[in-house]
């Protein structure tokens, strides 16, 4: 096939021989199927995106660290040179997490380097050696279900002892692979502790997985393992080999709602007679 825009380089370098052939396309990136001497890897080629692009990922970003004040400052303004900065923190950020988990014996494609805004890695097969489909995509046992199910609440929980939520954990981002399910897509992973919404994304992630694999194994439905890891991981006391039971107890109490209003009453009224005092103070000055 003809050579695309954004793997010439690579092999300019010597560091592909081939493109064999596209993989997928969204809206972020295009892979490819490349060829590295004896080794078929994919390619992810990134995309440059709009700015709107950008503000949908205001709630991935928040807690991320940004090399340098200048780039901040650049970002924060929402300026070109930020702009370009930011497009090129959100390529970094799956990469460095890719190498990260990868290290922590998650289940995700091994990365082989990161060469002109190039991120390529290990292509992920079934038992015949085709492209893996994905987990929406196959028909399962209850015994596969729990299994699968099993391994990527382990991942998981191995994310979250990093400090990392995946974000947009889903039936879409994992395949199957020949020896079980693997995680794919990082570029949104979420700072566990730097994020507001971490907890929410989080369980969104637990409970995406549930509802795929509780289809073909039901007793699934009724498990709480977010709950559970993430009560585990506030506490100090979540380890890469928990052993989670996928149950919680939820706090039922009802909130004092007029206890809540009086207190908030109490405080606004402590606030005008402060401002009436500072007032008054700098009348009589």
């Amino acid at each position: 096939m003809k050579t695309p825009k954004g793997l010439q380089a690579l092999i300019d370098d010597g560091i592909i021989d081939e493109v064999l052939r596209p993989l997928k396309s969204g809206k972020e990136a295009s892979v490819y199927v490349v060829r590295s001497g004896p080794e078929v890897l994919c390619a992810k080629v990134y995309k440059d995106m709009a700015q709107r692009s950008f503000q949908a990922r205001v709630q991935y970003q928040e807690g991320r660290k940004v090399r340098g004040s200048r780039h901040a400052r650049a970002i924060a303004k929402a300026s070109k040179f930020g702009r370009r900065q930011q497009e090129t923190d959100w390529k970094n950020t799956e990469v460095d997490a890719l190498y990260r988990l990868s290290d922590a014996g998650v289940c995700v494609p091994r990365p082989h380097g990161y060469f002109h805004g190039v991120l390529l890695m290990a292509l992920v097969v079934d038992e015949e050696g085709h492209n893996a489909p994905r987990l929406g995509e196959v028909e399962l046992t209850p015994e596969q279900a729990r299994e699968f199910h099993g391994e990527l609440i382990r991942d998981v929980v191995r994310m979250l002892c990093l400090g990392l939520i995946h974000g947009d954990l889903s039936a879409y981002n994992v395949l199957v692979a020949a020896d079980g399910p693997v995680i794919i897509d990082f570029p949104q992973v979420v700072s566990a502790a730097g994020n507001n919404a971490a907890r929410t994304m989080l369980l969104r992630d637990v409970h995406n997985l549930r509802d795929c694999l509780g289809r073909f194994a039901p007793e699934l439905n009724a498990s709480h393992f977010g709950e559970e890891m993430w009560a585990l991981y506030e506490k100090g006391e979540l380890r890469p080999d928990s052993a989670l039971a996928g149950k919680f107890a939820f706090d039922r109490r009802k909130a004092d709602v007029g206890a809540v209003l009086m207190s908030i009453e109490d405080a606004r009224q402590e606030a005008v007679i402060r401002q009436q005092g500072r007032e008054l103070a700098s009348e009589q000055d």
